[in-house]
């Protein structure tokens, strides 16, 4: 599970790119290059040779604090972090003091307008695995929504999975990949190669999967510059990448839940978050949710 590879992109304003590449760079030892690209991009090349981005995103509302109040600011102060390939058990600590630093360092996230996408290697993934995360999204929309706290405004940016696309999967039962992606764009208007189709504003993004950079994006989580956080959002999509990958089959029917939080633990449970490793998680993720977990979990 934690043995894939990903990459994550988390937008928040509050200080400059300028200024958050500078801290990246102190703390990676790495070097600074300005792009002269759309995006106004700061890259810091880090002594290994990967590239961390700082780039501007049209969708952040622009502020930062001044003599304690926050106002509103240019569009310097809008951030999007673009992290390099990582992997989990040698980047994730580094990956955490930098989200620290740059929160130190003035950033912060405006939750209504930021966001945080979650990128998953998707190499091995087959048409199974695929039409499985597909059905896993869709019966866990609900709890996913409601323990994730999305924000309404970002509603429209990662929408629930889209019933009609579920219905046509379980009914056809694509074979191929190239059946799945001729589902996923029905419907839409716009060409298959638009970098920003429409297609990509769910939670589970495939849009990314078969005209993008090869991966599987998550996008259901509102920024934070909370290093706990921002590994358990982390935890979680690369646990909801394993139950795919792993599991023979799943059903998109949503389970009637009486006490959400026992259901979510349990849930976590099943795919593999146990022990204490995952505590952080496991409380992030239920603590929004109503009912008690009176089900304890015992290390693995």
């Amino acid at each position: 599970m934690l043995e894939t590879r990903f990459g994550i992109e988390v937008e928040f304003t509050g200080i400059t790119r300028a200024q958050a590449a500078k801290v990246a760079a102190e703390f990676l030892g790495g070097r600074i290059e300005s792009g002269n690209d759309y995006y106004n991009t700061q890259k810091v090349i880090a002594p290994d040779g990967r590239v961390w981005k700082f780039m501007s995103d049209g969708s952040i509302r622009t502020q930062k604090k001044e003599r304690g109040r926050i106002v509103e600011a240019g569009r310097e102060y809008s951030v999007e972090l673009v992290s390099p390939i990582l992997t989990y058990r040698e980047d994730i600590e580094t990956l955490q003091e930098l989200i620290r630093r740059l929160r130190k360092a003035g950033a912060f996230a405006v939750p209504s307008c930021c966001g945080i996408h979650v990128h998953i290697e998707s190499a091995n993934h087959t048409p199974r695995s695929i039409r499985n995360f597909i059905n896993i999204i869709a019966s866990k929309n609900d709890l996913l929504y409601k323990a994730l706290q999305i924000e309404p405004e970002r509603m429209r940016f990662c929408k629930k999975m889209d019933a009609a696309l579920v219905e046509k999967i379980n009914r056809r039962k694509p074979k191929t990949m190239a059946a799945i992606e001729s589902i996923w764009y029905e419907g839409y208007s716009e060409s298959r190669s638009t970098h920003y189709h429409n297609s990509r504003y769910h939670f589970l993004n495939l849009h990314s999967f078969f005209n993008g950079n090869g991966t599987i994006e998550l996008r259901g989580f509102n920024s934070e510059l909370h290093a706990g956080k921002i590994r358990s959002y982390i935890v979680l999509a690369l646990a909801l990448n394993h139950q795919a990958l792993t599991q023979k089959c799943a059903s998109s029917k949503k389970p009637q839940v009486e006490n959400e939080k026992f259901a979510m633990r349990t849930y976590l449970n099943r795919i593999g978050l146990i022990g204490d490793e995952f505590k952080n998680c496991r409380e992030h993720l239920c603590k929004h949710l109503d009912g008690n977990a009176a089900w304890r979990f015992r290390a693995a």
